[in-house]
């Protein structure tokens, strides 16, 4: 009997441990976003994106994306781990995040995806021209809806979260993929497209303005 005791105790304090240095491990490895990305995932800055209401697998398609970079390398890395298998991930421009990504082994990136993908929408306060935010919700409903649901504040399918986002960040994303900086789905490169060559290049401002103003 005292022996089953001492069993269940060691193995509660075992657990114990675990979880504590599971939580540890979490809280170093996300320090260094933090510093960047606000407590939670909450930018500090309009260059910056907003994580938190993010996927999982959207966040480590970035990462993945922003450590491997050129496609061959970044797809076999996911097709040797299957753990990714439902990771879908695009070569991407960055400035400081390629040698940050770097940094971490894929094990590392999972845990930094878990730790973000489980943090609430954040909304950042910005200003807004609602008259552009009014006709940039038609452009969202027509061009944007099918897969950035929810007035773009949904991650179903593993897309980024919209809404909240610094609009200056949004147009610069949005450049990137225009000029090829930044690769993008099928779908999305058609619809964007389409839209730029029927609405205007100014028709990415009237998004801006419409995501920054939703809130859930």
């Amino acid at each position: 009997m005292r022996l089953l005791v001492h069993l269940i105790l060691f193995s509660s304090l075992s657990l114990a441990v675990f979880t504590l240095n599971a939580s540890s491990q979490s809280e170093m490895l996300t320090d260094t976003c933090v510093a960047c990305h606000g407590e939670n995932g909450n930018s500090l800055g309009p260059a910056i994106p907003n994580l938190g209401g993010m996927t999982r697998n959207y966040l480590l398609g970035a990462m993945l994306a922003f450590k491997y970079g050129e496609n061959d390398q970044l797809n076999a890395a996911i097709e040797s781990d299957q753990d990714l298998e439902d990771v879908e991930a695009f070569a991407r421009k960055s400035t400081i995040m390629a040698r940050i990504a770097k940094g971490y082994s894929d094990e590392e990136i999972k845990i930094i995806a878990d730790h973000f993908s489980e943090q609430e929408l954040f909304v950042s306060q910005q200003e807004v021209n609602l008259i552009k935010a009014k006709s940039g919700e038609k452009l969202h409903e027509k061009y944007c809806a099918n897969c950035h649901e929810n007035r773009g504040t949904s991650s179903e399918g593993d897309t980024g979260v919209l809404a909240g986002q610094w609009r200056p960040y949004f147009l610069w994303t949005m450049a990137d993929y225009l000029d090829g900086s930044r690769e993008m789905p099928k779908k999305m490169k058609i619809k964007l497209k389409k839209m730029v060559k029927v609405s205007g290049i100014e028709s990415l401002d009237l998004l801006a303005n419409y995501y920054a103003s939703v809130i859930p």
